[in-house]
C-alpha cells in the first residue's frame, strides 16, 4: 500500500503550479497532476489484482480538494471489495453508448428517413406534382409494411413482403416504389443510420428473388401513326378547326413532347433565326434548355395563329389556361385512332433511322435526349443545330408530300 503523504491543505493545493505529481495526503496513492500548459487534474495511484492503475478523477478546481479526497476513498473501497474501477466505469461507458446507439436507430424510421429525403431532394424535382407521387407511393405501397421500423433494422425479407405481392401485377408502379426504396435506404447509409448493404438494390440481390421486369411486364411503347400514313393524318389534321388540332400539327412539326408544345409561349420564338427556344422549367420534362430548328410550315403555322406577346400562350385552352394533357388524346381519339400524340416521337425517330442518313446522334438531339456518356459531352459541346433544322425540313416536307400521286388521304 503507498505510503500517506503529509495531508495538503487547500491553500497549499491551490499554490501547486510547477509542472509535476503531487501527492496531497489525506488518500494513500492521491496526487494531483500539474502539465506543462498549466492545466491541473486528479490521479489515484491504486494496484488493482497484479496491475498498477492510475484512475482519472477530474479536473481541479472543477473537483475540489475535499472531493477528490472522498472520490479516492471511494474507488479504494471498491477496490477493496475486489471491484476494478477502471473495468467498471469502462462498462458504463460501453453500455451507456449501446443505448445511445439504439436510440439512435429507433429514432431514424424508415418513414422518417423519407420525409427527410423527400424534403432535401424536392427542390431538385422537376415539379411539386413529381414530390407527392413519391409520398403517394410510398404511403400506399411501403409505410404500411415498413414504415415504422427502424431503417438499421430493415432487410431483405422485408422488402420483399412490399414488393413480391405486386411484382407480376403491378410491375411498372412496383418497380418505382423499390427503386424509391433503394434510394432511402441509401440517404440512411451514407449518413450513418444503418449498414451500407442496400436490400433493394436490384442487380446483385433482388434480381436473384424475383423475375427480370421486362418478363412479367413487357415494355409496351406508345401507339404512333406508321411513317407511310403520315400524309394521310396530316391532311385530316390540318382540315380540322381548334386549338387542340394546331397544337397537335405544331407537335409534329417539331416532334417535340405535348407538355412543351402547349405551354409554349410567345416570347420563346425567335423569328429571325427560326428558333423555338424551350426553357427547362415545369411543364417540359427537361433539366437543360433545348433549341429547336423551326421549318417554314413550322413557322406558317405559328404565323397563322393569333399573335401573342410575352408571356402569353401560343395554343391557350379555356379562359387563356394551358390546353389539358388530354387535349390532344381526345383529339386523336375523334379521329378514331388508336395512336396517341406522344408516339409522334417514335414515328420521327423511326423514319429518321430508316430513311435519312442523319446520323443517330442528330436524330437524338432533336427529340432532346441527353447523347453520350458524361466524357462525351464535355468535348461535344455543339447541339448539332444546323444539321437539325436541316432534318427538320426534310422531316416536314415528308409529312406534307403524297407518297404516290394516286394515293388518297385516309
Amino acid at each position: 500500500m503507498p505510503r500517506i503523504a503529509k495531508e495538503l491543505s487547500a491553500l497549499e493545493v491551490r499554490r501547486l503550479t510547477t509542472p509535476g505529481y503531487y501527492f496531497v495526503g489525506g488518500v494513500p496513492g492521491l496526487l494531483m497532476q500539474v502539465a506543462q500548459s498549466g492545466s491541473r487534474s486528479w490521479l489515484l495511484r491504486a494496484t488493482v489484482g497484479s496491475k498498477r492503475r492510475e484512475i482519472g478523477l477530474g479536473p481541479y478546481p472543477a473537483v475540489s480538494l475535499s472531493l477528490a479526497r472522498e472520490k479516492a476513498q471511494a474507488m479504494r473501497d471498491e477496490i477493496a471489495a475486489g471491484t476494478d474501477p477502471v473495468s467498471k466505469r469502462r462498462s458504463s461507458k460501453q453500455a451507456l453508448h449501446e443505448q445511445q446507439e439504439a436510440e439512435k436507430r429507433w429514432a431514424w424510421t424508415f418513414r422518417r428517413c423519407a420525409e427527410k429525403f423527400i424534403e432535401v431532394k424536392k427542390s431538385g424535382w422537376r415539379n411539386a406534382k413529381h414530390a407527392q407521387q413519391w409520398q403517394n407511393t410510398l404511403d400506399s405501397y411501403a409505410h404500411p409494411l415498413i414504415g415504422d421500423m427502424a431503417v438499421a433494422d430493415i432487410r431483405v425479407e422485408h422488402i420483399m413482403q412490399v414488393v413480391e405481392p405486386h411484382w407480376t401485377t403491378k410491375n411498372e408502379t412496383i418497380n418505382r416504389v423499390r427503386n424509391r426504396i433503394e434510394q432511402i435506404l441509401d440517404w440512411a447509409a451514407v449518413h450513418g443510420y444503418r449498414e451500407q448493404t442496400n436490400p433493394a438494390r436490384w442487380r446483385g440481390c433482388l434480381d436473384k428473388l424475383l423475375p427480370k421486369p421486362s418478363d412479367v411486364a413487357p415494355v409496351e411503347h406508345h401507339p404512333a401513326v406508321p411513317a407511310d400514313g403520315m400524309y394521310g393524318f396530316m391532311h385530316r389534321l390540318q382540315a380540322m378547326a381548334g386549338m387542340s388540332a394546331r397544337c397537335l400539327e405544331f407537335v409534329v412539326f417539331t416532334a417535340c413532347r405535348s407538355g412543351a408544345a402547349r405551354f409554349a409561349t410567345w416570347d420563346e420564338i425567335d423569328w429571325k433565326n427560326q428558333v423555338w427556344n424551350i426553357p427547362a422549367k415545369p411543364g417540359r420534362k427537361m433539366k437543360r434548355p433545348l433549341r429547336v430548328p423551326l421549318s417554314d410550315p413550322a413557322l406558317r403555322l405559328l404565323k397563322s395563329m393569333p399573335q401573342g406577346e410575352g408571356d402569353a400562350l401560343i395554343f391557350p385552352g379555356k379562359k387563356g389556361q394551358p390546353l389539358s394533357d388530354m387535349a390532344l388524346t381526345e383529339l386523336m381519339r375523334g379521329m378514331d385512332l388508336e395512336a396517341v400524340p406522344h408516339g409522334f416521337r417514335s414515328t420521327f425517330s423511326s423514319w429518321a433511322a430508316s430513311s435519312t442518313a442523319y446520323p443517330s446522334e442528330v436524330r437524338e438531339m432533336a427529340l432532346g435526349h441527353t447523347v453520350g456518356s458524361d466524357t462525351v459531352r464535355a468535348y461535344q459541346r455543339d447541339d448539332l443545330f444546323v444539321k437539325r433544322a436541316l432534318m427538320m425540313a426534310d422531316w416536314a416536307t415528308f409529312i406534307n408530300t403524297c407518297p404516290h400521286p394516286e394515293q388518297q388521304p385516309i
